[in-house]
């Protein structure tokens, strides 16, 4: 579960980024956060993984406060950023060894579980080639299989589709549904609206930092009290904003 009470964050004293942000996001679920760009996705993301801090308001993971224990919700949280270029000249199974080292994940445990992913995403016979050398959607795959090396109950996940192709990005929607049908929380932003009205069982739309909406697509459609698609309803919403 995520929690977000009257949460704020101001850059350079005067851009509100994140504005008065109210949220709770349940297990089992997958959570759509949407908006575009510049609308406060990324930082909210940020300061629920305590990569930010805010400026007021709290944040709660699974009950517990990211500011009073940060390093126990960060243990809790699998969190892909928005860019895959890291730790390039590591070999891929370098990589994942040294996320498991970071969150002390056991070596029977490692095993199964870097099979299991490498299996599932196809990198099996490219986990000792360096990660320069991967394609972008490999080196998306190879940063998801990291996150999810010490098997996280929360995946935090800001545009996790980008770069994948067909089967991969398939293969990670399917894991998504799930890790939520287990009990566990999805939170994940995207541009791709047709991924959030297909995998979603709730969304909220943010824009210049506040939420717009927040419920299900059914939900929405009420709101607008006509059966439109996701885009349609989107782009209605944050053009009313402008």
């Amino acid at each position: 579960m995520i929690e977000l009470l009257n949460v704020n964050k101001t850059f350079n004293g005067n851009v509100k980024a994140v504005d008065n942000l109210n949220l709770v996001i349940p297990n089992g679920e997958i959570f759509g956060f949407l908006g575009p760009n510049g609308a406060g996705k990324t930082t909210t993301i940020k300061i629920i993984t305590g990569i930010l801090n805010a400026d007021s308001g709290s944040v709660r993971v699974n009950g517990i406060d990211i500011k009073e224990e940060p390093l126990a919700v960060k243990r809790s949280i699998g969190f892909v950023p928005d860019t895959p270029n890291m730790f390039l000249r590591l070999k891929g199974i370098e990589y994942l060894n040294f996320m498991a080292d970071m969150y002390d994940v056991s070596t029977a445990d490692r095993k199964e579980r870097l099979q299991y992913l490498a299996e599932r995403f196809g990198m099996a016979d490219v986990l000792h080639d360096k990660i320069q050398s991967y394609s972008h959607g490999m080196r998306q795959k190879i940063v998801i299989m990291g996150v999810l090396i010490h098997n996280p109950s929360v995946w935090i996940m800001d545009e996790p589709m980008t770069g994948l192709d067909p089967r991969s990005s398939f293969i990670l929607k399917e894991m998504m549904r799930e890790h939520a049908d287990q009990g566990n929380t999805v939170f994940f932003s995207t541009h791709v609206l047709d991924v959030a009205e297909k995998v979603c069982d709730r969304v909220a739309i943010i824009d210049k930092g506040r939420i717009l909406f927040n419920g299900t697509i059914e939900e929405m459609k009420e709101h607008f009290n006509r059966n439109e698609s996701l885009e349609k309803m989107f782009l209605e919403l944050t053009d009313s904003e402008k």
